[in-house]
C-alpha cells in the first residue's frame, strides 16, 4: 500500500483557490447645529363652589346651570376667547363658596431664528431646553489608506469618526 502512494499523488488534480481582499476607510467629522425646544403653557380655566347658581349670557339670552369657559373657536394669537360666567347665591342667607381661576396661557410665539449659534427666545411660561450649536474650531480627522486615523479635537458639540474594514475572503 505505501509504495501506491506515490502514484496517488501522480493523478491528483492542482488545488485553485481565489483569494480577494476589501479594504475600506471612512471618516465622518460633525458639528452640531443649534436648537431651541419651547413648549408653551396652555390657557385653563375653572370653577368650583357651594350654594351657587351658574348662568352663561350669550347673543342676548341668559342659560342658568352652564358655566362659561374656553372658547377655543375663537383664537387670537394661539389663545382663547373667555366667556364669563355668572353666579348667584343659590339659597339666600346660607353660606357659599365660589372659587374661579384663569391662566392665560402663552400666545404663539414667532420664528426664531438663532444668530451666532444662540437664539434670542421668546419669554414663554411652558418649558424651554436650548442647545447651543457646537463650534469647529480645530476640528480635522485624517485617514490613511493604512487604515490609521487620526483625528484633531473641535470646540464643544463636535465629534469625529474614523473605521477601517478589512476583509480576506479565501474561495
Amino acid at each position: 500500500m505505501k509504495k501506491l502512494l506515490p502514484f496517488l499523488f501522480l493523478f491528483s488534480a492542482p488545488v485553485y483557490a481565489d483569494i480577494k481582499q476589501e479594504f475600506v476607510t471612512s471618516a465622518q467629522i460633525t458639528v452640531d447645529m443649534p436648537y431651541v425646544v419651547t413648549n408653551k403653557a396652555a390657557t385653563t380655566y375653572t370653577l368650583s363652589g357651594n350654594n351657587i347658581t351658574p348662568s352663561v349670557t350669550a347673543g342676548g339670552s341668559t342659560t342658568s346651570g352652564q358655566i362659561g369657559g374656553l372658547n377655543v373657536s375663537s383664537l387670537t394669537a394661539g389663545v382663547p376667547a373667555m366667556i364669563s360666567t355668572e353666579t348667584s347665591v343659590t339659597s339666600a342667607g346660607s353660606a357659599f363658596s365660589k372659587t374661579e381661576s384663569l391662566f392665560i396661557g402663552d400666545t404663539t410665539p414667532s420664528t426664531v431664528t438663532p444668530s451666532a449659534g444662540i437664539a434670542a427666545l421668546p419669554h414663554l411660561s411652558g418649558q424651554t431646553t436650548i442647545g447651543s450649536g457646537g463650534t469647529a474650531g480645530t476640528l480635522a480627522l485624517t485617514s490613511l489608506s493604512s487604515g490609521v486615523h487620526t483625528c484633531t479635537a473641535g470646540g464643544s458639540g463636535t465629534s469625529c469618526i474614523g473605521s477601517t474594514k478589512v476583509t480576506i475572503t479565501i474561495d
